[in-house]
């Protein structure tokens, strides 16, 4: 087996990981008090009290070494791909563990992205290393547009306009920043891509980057339904990454008009997807949500 199916298998067990460890903290946060950015300590004590948060934060650290692994052995684009496609699991997983109701539209949702995204690992030449390389002005600049759209939603999901989907567009920030670490550690691994001395700042990012994703994560969580909100985590942040791995990383393209025009119409049934996750009873359930504190 190559390194780059062995990143494979990797991704598909960190997937399965992370799909049950965000199910057990959609449980666990339910059971305490609203975060508070401001209030960091404190909200993190409140979120260790509960048994079900702490042990899908657990799996998850887990489930995330397991992804590092992956993208140290595979390209960034099939990792992703592989992990999204283990976003249909989502359903079957939060209806079997919890007996949470998913909607129809949320099971042909989950189908279409997980299918969108893998389409683009299979229109794709072949692999033949990790594809780590890269130069710092494209991964700079990809980052830096990222921070930028994550400020945006950051500013608009207070909007009285937008009230009864601030849970969704906080997941969809989450997912940006979960994108943005998960980029820039694949740098990280790459050889020669990141001078030294650029190192330490680089790691400080990723730390400070994963805590505030995992803050607007929690929040997302709080206030929205358990499949709709991880799963567009989850959509949110492969796809982006997977564009990260065409854009900095240097992926390879199909080199055919037909396999061009097959990746636009995968990426089109992802925004189709991101659209369809929200159920029909979002906007009910949002308007009686707790109100996120800043």
């Amino acid at each position: 087996m190559s390194s780059v199916d062995t990143g494979i298998a990797l991704a598909l067990v960190a997937a399965l990981m992370a799909n049950a460890a965000s199910l057990l903290k959609h449980r666990g946060c339910q059971q305490v008090a609203p975060v508070r950015i401001r209030e960091p300590l404190r909200s993190a004590r409140g979120l260790a009290r509960s048994r079900w948060f702490a042990a899908g934060w657990g799996l998850a650290a887990a489930a995330w070494l397991v992804h590092v692994a992956a993208l140290s052995m595979a390209p960034i684009s099939l990792v992703q791909a592989v992990l999204a496609g283990g976003a249909v699991t989502l359903a079957v997983m939060s209806r079997g563990l919890f007996g949470d109701p998913v909607e129809r539209r949320q099971w042909l949702a989950l189908l279409l992205g997980g299918a969108g995204l893998a389409l683009l690992a299979v229109t794709v030449p072949s692999f033949s290393s990790n594809h780590s390389e890269f130069s710092l002005a494209p991964i700079l600049g990809f980052e830096g547009g990222l921070a930028l759209l994550a400020g945006a939603l950051a500013l608009g999901h207070r909007s009285e306009r937008l009230a009864n989907r601030s849970g969704a567009l906080l997941a969809v920030l989450a997912g940006i920043l979960f994108a943005f670490a998960g980029v820039a550690i694949k740098g990280l691994t790459g050889a020669g891509g990141i001078d030294v001395p650029v190192v330490v700042p680089w790691v400080a990012i990723v730390i400070a980057c994963g805590a505030l994703a995992q803050y607007t994560a929690v929040a997302s969580l709080q206030r929205g339904g358990a499949v709709e909100t991880i799963g567009l985590m989850g959509l949110v942040a492969n796809a982006i990454q997977i564009v990260g791995g065409f854009l900095v990383f240097g992926d390879p393209l199909p080199g055919n008009p037909a396999g061009i025009a097959l990746q636009a119409a995968a990426f089109g049934m992802v925004c189709l997807s991101a659209l369809l996750l929200p159920g029909r009873e979002a906007a009910g359930a949002a308007g009686g949500a707790r109100p996120l504190p800043a």
